[in-house]
């Protein structure tokens, strides 16, 4: 392994380790050190890696968007050309992995944003990292005939930050909803969007 293979390697633990102290033991928990005992790293390793906290919020921002876009997968989404139909299947099971295996990013990302509102440098990169998302978002409405695509995406991602929020960190954290659950808000809130339009039932138990 090259001495670049291995600083990112060891990058991408600094940042994976960040990540979860944030979502176990909040902004507060988060440190150097704490960093460092927690992925069995020799002291110091994660300031090398990051040398002020600014740096290592950044890396864990920088880490976060790339995971959650690998969990979420727009890419693997169906055609949107199919209209809102396919547009909900695809956005219900990206919302529902968000509340599933994603879980603990989903808390990180309520962290860092929450930090990100005292830190003006973070907020900037914070937004710059989630534009590939609302592009990607704006581009799928758009194709599945959205007439107002900036004003949709607003409301899909309020929809949809509203319920994992209140999923993960609220009063429903005892209960994640279903795949069918997620599915039929998203079917209501496109289909007043697009004019009515709205997706077929789907039968319980589909994976998710």
């Amino acid at each position: 392994m090259s001495e670049r293979t291995t600083g990112a390697a060891r990058a991408d633990l600094v940042a994976d380790t960040a990540l979860a102290l944030l979502a176990e033991r909040g902004m507060r928990g988060l440190t150097h050190r704490a960093v460092d005992e927690t992925a069995g790293l020799p002291q110091g390793s994660t300031s090398n890696v990051a040398r002020t906290r600014q740096a290592l919020l950044e890396l864990a921002v920088r880490r976060l968007a790339d995971r959650e876009a690998k969990v979420l997968a727009l890419e693997e989404m169906p055609d949107p050309r199919g209209g809102p139909d396919s547009l909900v299947d695809g956005l219900a099971l990206a919302t529902h992995r968000a509340l599933t295996r994603n879980r603990e990013l989903t808390l990180a990302r309520y962290e860092l944003a929450l930090e990100a509102t005292r830190r003006p440098g973070l907020r900037a990169y914070f937004d710059a990292t989630g534009a590939r998302f609302r592009d990607q978002l704006a581009a799928l409405v758009t194709a599945a005939g959205s007439t107002a695509p900036d004003r949709h995406v607003l409301s899909l991602i309020a929809w949809a930050d509203g319920l994992m929020f209140s999923c993960v960190a609220g009063s429903f954290s005892a209960e994640v909803p279903s795949l069918d659950t997620v599915r039929a808000g998203l079917r209501e809130l496109l289909g007043g969007m697009f004019g009515g339009a709205s997706a077929p039932a789907k039968t319980a138990g589909e994976p998710g």
